[in-house]
């Protein structure tokens, strides 16, 4: 889920640090060496080398509540001895440290403090605003020369699925100052799911417009869907943080074509932030409509993903829009009510206005290098050897990513991944069903068929989600058709963080927040007008002109 910062340490946004070093996959070995100018003549090389002797590399790490249930069910395997620091000290010659742990907010606190002393781990990962920071106070390398040596094919493809945007991202005055962990950005992309059960009890049809969208919001509130004799439930789940990926009301407000997000074109080419054009008006004050008649949560407003979900486990919710994997969220409703059935649609727009589905860029992770740690090419070794190891030649996927329903990924210090690996496995599946032929499907593609045959075909409960997903008519199904309808919108900045942003965005954003969320609770629709004001005045304009200086010294990239 997405997490705002309330306050200096606390907006210190990172998931973990990690120290990376280099490593050898075909039993060839290189000496440790004391500098960047040290390194060794291996310009052929796979980026695979292993260290001779060893090396010991730290970084910090968060305890998450499912990575810590998940060890407890791994017989044999701690954070600090699994089957990844085996096999990054097996196959690179890096044994891991860890300095500390901590979990959720003591971590990010932790965090914090040590970049800001300048105290941290060789290998550290940081969100944009701390790589800019940690940039100007010359604490980090240059990785610029690392990155094209040591990275392999496979990780340069990979990185630059969606072109330079990753890698522009991380670059500072023309240098790379961190190695992106990138995403996909449809994997962004939003849905509408509804409770097809409520649905055909209603009589109604899935919807084609805003305008249905709203009479589908109405009934479920107020014609008991449920049958139980109440009007308790609600039409449409939202949270207090409007920009969540699930439950978040960034699909809705597209709808009126309106992108608060991203960055777009105006009608003469250049960039404005979608957050404060005129089409948001309309989006939220139709928000505020649905909050006044009831359907909203009345306290959603003080509600975090985690406790709206329970109004979703209790039957209470009839829509909301999420990501792809909103499905297996969704699953839990399954467990206290054996008849509810969801299925997702595609967003959709008002009558007689074109659909655009907006995506953010979803490279929000740098790995930075501790400046003067002896090994800055590790990092990359180490990425090299994670992608390999799940998606290159000789892939053991279900062994070091998925293992039984497991997601073993998350032991490693480090976890890059294809972007569109989600995506491209749905059209692996799609393609053996097509022809019927299913012997070619490997790897993940193949752990997701067997997933979703064993529900089709024993009832095996677990594959209910994945099938909403990746079956013939689930999530993926729909952001094949958004595709192929060119109905894709891509942020247009691509760039790192700009030196008012590192200041300002966070506060910006915020602003930006409370202004919506006060007119969607019932204030005065001129609200938003002020809010605009205030958004330019205090720093809008200049990163508006910073965002339109870097465009254009850049050619527009659009996937």
């Amino acid at each position: 889920m997405n997490r705002r910062w309330k306050d200096i340490a606390g907006r210190i946004f990172i998931l973990f640090l990690v120290l990376c070093i280099p490593a050898n996959h075909n039993g060839r070995s290189i000496e440790q060496h004391s500098s960047q100018s040290d390194v060794p003549e291996i310009l052929e090389s796979d980026g695979l080398e292993k260290y001779a002797p060893p090396i010991e590399v730290s970084f910090v790490r968060e305890m998450e509540d499912e990575l810590q249930q998940m060890i407890s069910e791994l017989p044999g395997e701690t954070l600090l001895d699994n089957r990844w620091t085996r096999l990054y000290e097996e196959e690179l010659g890096i044994r891991i440290r860890y300095d500390w742990i901590a979990s959720g907010d003591v971590y990010n606190q932790k965090l914090g403090v040590s970049l800001a002393s300048g105290r941290f781990p060789d290998v550290v990962k940081v969100n944009p605003y701390q790589l800019r920071q940690l940039s100007n106070a010359g604490l980090i390398e240059d990785l610029t020369e690392v990155y094209q040596r040591y990275a392999s094919p496979l990780t340069k493809d990979i990185l630059e699925a969606e072109g330079s945007g990753a890698l522009n991202a991380a670059t500072i005055d023309g240098k790379l100052m961190a190695i992106p962990e990138s995403s996909s950005s449809i994997e962004t992309a939003q849905y509408l799911w509804i409770r097809t059960d409520w649905l055909n009890r209603l009589g109604l049809q899935p919807p084609e417009t805003m305008e249905d969208v709203l009479l589908i919001s109405k009934a479920f509130t107020e014609l008991d869907p449920d049958e139980n004799g109440e009007q308790d439930t609600y039409g449409l789940a939202l949270t207090n943080h409007l920009w969540d990926p699930v439950m978040g009301a960034e699909g809705f407000i597209a709808g009126y074509g309106a992108f608060p997000n991203i960055w777009i074109k105006d009608s003469q080419g250049n960039l404005v932030y979608g957050g404060i054009q005129p089409e948001v008006r309309e989006a939220l004050l139709a928000l505020q409509t649905m909050y006044l008649e009831g359907q909203l949560d009345p306290d959603f407003g003080y509600k975090n993903g985690s406790k709206e979900l329970r109004l979703i486990e209790d039957g209470k919710i009839g829509m909301l829009y999420g990501e792809q994997w909103t499905s297996f969220m969704l699953q839990s409703s399954r467990s206290t009510d054996t008849s509810a059935e969801w299925q997702a649609y595609p967003i959709v727009a008002e009558s007689g206005r074109s659909l655009f589905v907006p995506l953010r860029s979803n490279t929000g992770q740098y790995f930075a290098v501790r400046k003067g740690f002896s090994n800055p090419e590790a990092v990359v070794k180490m990425m090299n050897l994670h992608l390999d190891t799940n998606w290159g030649e000789h892939a053991e996927y279900e062994t070091y990513y998925n293992d039984d329903s497991r997601a073993v990924w998350k032991l490693s210090p480090v976890t890059p991944f294809p972007g569109n690996k989600n995506i491209d496995a749905y059209k692996q599946i799609r393609d053996a069903r097509i022809t019927g032929d299913f012997t070619g499907l490997k790897d993940e593609a193949l752990v997701i068929h067997k997933r979703i045959a064993a529900y089709d075909s024993k009832g095996v409960d677990s594959g209910w989600g994945w099938k909403q997903t990746y079956g013939p008519s689930g999530a993926f199904s729909i952001a094949d058709s958004y595709e192929k309808n060119d109905q894709l919108l891509y942020d247009q900045f691509t760039g790192g963080v700009t030196d008012t942003m590192i200041d300002r965005q966070i506060i910006l954003r915020d602003l930006q927040l409370e202004a919506y969320m006060n007119i969607i609770l019932g204030r005065p629709i001129e609200e938003f007008d002020r809010f605009v004001e205030n958004w330019l005045q205090l720093g809008g304009d200049q990163i508006t002109a910073e965002v339109n200086s870097w465009f254009g010294t850049h050619v527009t990239q659009e996937p």
